[in-house]
């Protein structure tokens, strides 16, 4: 469905003013990114994409005069009853509607090292759970092998964007020799990297950037300046850091999870599209397909109740002690101890990451586990599903 979708809104969005990269002629510039055979990807001012995106769909929303948009207002809680959304509780009031969306983000700042701002903490799994709705894939986080790695620095984590591989980048250990394929799909470079640190005993790799022109990626090449650091003349320091949720609110193939009335779309979601390792930059093309379809059936929902009496709990942001755990107890390479030490976490998502990790017994994609260190083919399509009361089983999607 992806696949067969993306194109048309591709020229939807170009059409509505979006401006990408063009070749001489005036083509699609294709970028070739992690995992990929062919160049398929469009950029926008290189690495700029997402502000792009961002930027003109804002616009565009605050030129429609059918579209209320409440600015410093938080979701506290869903209108449930356990057994439908009825809309939202937000900190200037009640909002009822026959169908709510989440579009909330992912939940990759949960650990302490990380590409995401300091906001993608999963509330919208969060909120979803607490009204009675299933998650699904929380074991799985990809790790982006290639960020900035300086401890103790606000730079620290900063994304090096995997279209600079792409172009030529490479990957060097100590020595200044290459060790990995820098395109391989992120889960075997990330692992590359982590064994090449812990053969050197080292806290990074080196990322060689002195072949790229920084015209291609001036964004990454301001970044590290504003670090210290200058890539024309020496490589950086990169290391793993959380990247990206592929798991979610369970939604089906119209994003409606399993509490009628409420949906969930982007990287709350958990499509079953990436399955266990998120292929490079499919995600902006899974937030617009299943948004499209998320927003047809969402208009078709009708109002069956009145908003009921909103819960007595309000969401509450995890603190540092939940990041430094989450990372510590279930970072890139995993054991059953210290999953088990996340299930006491005063976080809900923290617990359910936990509780999610531990159930599946193999390696697979973003899931490494030191005990279980080959991947199980009898697990072969079999999804991790949180219930609403935290039980956790295993089942098969069709």
């Amino acid at each position: 469905m992806l696949v067969e979708a993306a194109p048309a809104m591709v020229r939807e969005l170009i059409d509505r003013g979006v401006v990408f990269d063009l070749d001489q002629e005036g083509r699609l510039t294709l970028g070739l990114e992690g995992g990929h055979a062919h160049r398929r990807i469009v950029h926008a001012g290189g690495s700029q994409t997402g502000y792009e995106l961002t930027s003109k769909l804002a616009a565009m929303v605050a030129a429609e005069t059918r579209i209320e948009v409440l600015e410093r207002t938080s979701a506290l809680a869903l209108g449930s009853d356990g057994e439908r959304c009825h809309g939202v509780l937000t900190s200037e009031g009640t909002v009822a509607a026959p169908a709510t969306i989440l579009a909330t983000g992912g939940a990759a700042a949960l650990w302490r090292r990380t590409t995401n701002p300091r906001g993608a903490i999963g509330a919208g799994p969060v909120l979803a759970s607490l009204a009675g709705a299933e998650l699904a894939d929380l074991e799985f986080c990809q790790f982006h092998p290639t960020a900035l790695a300086l401890p103790g620095s606000p730079h620290d984590g900063d994304l090096i964007t995997e279209a600079i591989r792409g172009e030529g980048a490479k990957l060097l250990s100590a020595d200044g020799e290459r060790f990995t394929d820098e395109l391989a799909p992120r889960d075997e470079v990330t692992a590359a990297i982590l064994e090449q640190m812990r053969s050197e005993g080292s806290a990074a790799v080196d990322l060689d950037l002195r072949q790229i022109d920084p015209a291609r990626f001036p964004n990454v090449f301001a970044s590290l300046a504003k670090a210290g650091l200058d890539p024309r003349t020496q490589p950086v320091p990169v290391a793993p850091a959380a990247h990206y949720t592929m798991g979610g609110v369970a939604v089906d193939i119209d994003c409606r999870s399993s509490l009628p009335g409420l949906y969930a779309v982007g990287e709350c979601a958990c499509t079953g599209l990436h399955g266990a390792n998120r292929l490079a930059s499919n995600s902006l093309s899974e937030c617009f397909v299943f948004g499209d379809r998320a927003a047809s059936a969402a208009i078709a929902e009708e109002a069956t109740a009145p908003l009921p009496e909103p819960p007595q709990w309000r969401f509450e942001p995890p603190g540092d002690e939940t990041r430094d755990a989450v990372w510590r107890y279930a970072g890139p390479t995993r054991n059953p101890d210290d999953l088990a030490r996340l299930i006491s976490n005063p976080y809900p998502l923290a617990r359910a990451i936990g509780a999610s990790a531990l159930a599946r017994r193999e390696s697979r994609g973003g899931h490494l586990r030191r005990d279980c260190p080959q991947t199980d083919p009898a697990l072969d399509g079999i999804h991790v599903v949180v219930s609403a009361d935290g039980n956790v089983r295993q089942e098969e999607w069709r």
